[in-house]
């Protein structure tokens, strides 16, 4: 192969785990619970810090890891980050207690967040034109399919072997990304970053950053009853704004301002933040969705994500090319609109469809009900087909619109976005669907008194309710989950819309790289 194609096998690689650690080890958190002692943490606050610790340090440092690769070199920032996570993985495979392995989780989030920004500006440094478009279609094809496929890998390989297995398969795949980036990846930087790198602003940033995380997700385990996580949104939210006077006041800021005068920069950040909105709250309401309220097996909700992974697989590298030698404009204007069709097609889902549990239910069914190729299937193509379509050319855009000395620090700002947004956008929208879940209960229920402590500990929003809750309660139930779940797509289905609109009035087609000078 050649030095580019080496390259491409490198890159793909450490952003494949890094996306496929992110939901591969859900399924597995039983099996880790069951298995592994915990001496400070109740098993099942464990297993939800050992996947949002992972997200945790991996969404508050990527910012740091951009501007690091910029000024210190990518290719050194990559392999270290790649020899980082490998090793941070065989730590977690081998953890012999709980508290350790969610230690070892922040640890690979952390080394996780040097790999995904360095690997796009690697694509950017060492791609031109139609074949950077390209390259950013693989790369989106590959970063897709492992998100997706995460779920169905997990599950097989801890019925198959071990839950530890989970984390040592990756290091087969480091140790090939190692020889490729060792080998063939050149070593670029910023040629321009000849100060002193802003160590005071990268503390600021990932406090912003992972304060709002934290917040986020704490928020939504404890139901937004809890200190801890109002005070990790504050100190985030004051950080963010004490951030932007300092960038602008700095003499090599983290973060340089000039970026934000490229108008595609910006309206691609805008986008980002509106769409990943949305397709993290289809997501993860419609995988709770489809278990808690319809009854679906996990295989069989992890499975109604293949259509879309094979259409990520098998055309984003086109429309990645395509988006290079015409401009992004149009892809990230019909992509987003298609998504939106997509939920609106699941506002319309009917209240009956959970009376059709059996089937798909049985993990060892291979024929779908009925009413999942009318009620969920063309909403799942279409939603696919608009997310194939919009996201190698929203990378294509962001990455041609800032100089190639500036890539890493914008790619990492964009992912930040894309990160962060989301969990924000989820913490809202899960705090309307439960408010909609509880009314619907009383309306449906009135003699139910919604606040009280043991009703909700019997009822929780696209869940099925308690063992012993009666018939008539349990159709109440999820009626109203289905209502609720109607708002959480008609929300999403509004941000895509909004963010297609946005694409279509601000983005300005650029086929060639774009060099915004500072």
């Amino acid at each position: 192969m050649s030095r580019r194609a080496w390259t491409l096998v490198a890159v793909v690689l450490a952003s494949g785990i890094v996306f496929l650690d992110s939901t591969v080890v859900n399924v597995a958190l039983d099996a880790i619970g069951g298995e592994l002692p915990a001496a400070f943490v109740a098993p099942l606050e464990g297993q939800s810090y050992i996947v949002f610790g992972y997200l945790l340090t991996l969404s508050a440092l990527l910012i740091l890891a951009g501007a690091l690769a910029d000024v210190y070199g990518r290719r050194r920032m990559f392999l270290i980050g790649l020899g980082g996570f490998g090793a941070s993985s065989v730590l977690c495979g081998v953890a012999p207690d709980m508290e350790l392995l969610i230690a070892f989780r922040l640890l690979q989030g952390a080394f996780g967040a040097l790999l995904v920004p360095t690997s796009l500006a690697i694509i950017t440094a060492t791609f031109d034109g139609e074949e950077r478009g390209r390259a950013f279609g693989i790369w989106a094809a590959a970063s897709g399919a492992t998100t997706l496929l995460g779920p169905p890998l997990g599950g097989f390989l801890v019925d198959a072997i071990s839950w530890r297995v989970v984390f040592l398969i990756n290091v087969p795949l480091v140790l090939l990304g190692l020889y490729a980036g060792a080998r063939h990846v050149a070593e670029t930087r910023n040629p321009d970053a000849e100060g002193r790198f802003d160590w005071l602003g990268a503390v600021v940033v990932a406090i912003a950053v992972g304060g709002l995380s934290f917040g986020a997700i704490r928020g939504q385990q404890q139901q937004w009853n809890d200190l801890l996580a109002w005070a990790g949104l504050l100190l985030g939210a004051a950080a963010t704004v004490a951030a932007v006077p300092m960038m602008l006041r700095r003499r090599d800021p983290l973060i340089p301002p000039f970026l934000f005068r490229s108008r595609n920069f910006t309206v691609t950040n805008i986008s980002t933040l509106l769409i990943y909105g949305a397709l993290y709250v289809y997501s993860y309401l419609s995988a709770i969705f489809v278990q808690g309220t319809i009854g679906y097996s996990a295989l069989a909700a992890g499975l109604m994500g293949l259509p879309t992974s094979i259409l990520l697989t098998a055309f984003s590298t086109s429309a990645g090319s395509l988006a290079g030698r015409y401009g992004p404009r149009w892809f990230m204007t019909v992509g987003p609109g298609l998504m939106a069709l997509g939920l609106l097609w699941f506002v319309r889902l009917p209240v009956d469809s959970t009376a059709w549990q059996a089937s798909l239910a049985d993990p060892i069914s291979l024929f779908p009900p009925p009413a999942y190729w009318i009620d969920f299937l063309p909403a799942i193509i279409l939603f696919g087909v608009g997310l194939t379509i919009m996201v190698a050319p929203l990378t294509t855009a962001l990455m041609n619109s800032v100089p190639e000395r500036n890539s890493g620090i914008a790619s990492a700002i964009n992912n930040a976005i894309s990160r962060v947004g989301p969990l924000l956008a989820g913490a809202v929208i899960f705090v309307a669907i439960t408010a909609a879940f509880y009314s619907g209960m009383q309306s449906r229920v009135p003699s139910m008194n919604v606040d009280d402590v043991g009703v909700r500990r019997d009822f929780s929003p696209l869940n099925q309710p308690a063992d012993s809750v009666p018939g008539s309660q349990v159709r109440a139930a999820n009626e109203a989950s289905t209502d609720a779940f109607h708002l959480a797509m008609l929300i999403a289905a509004l941000l895509c819309a909004t963010g297609a609109a946005v694409n279509g009035i601000g983005i300005r087609n650029q086929p060639t790289a774009a060099a915004v000078e500072g």
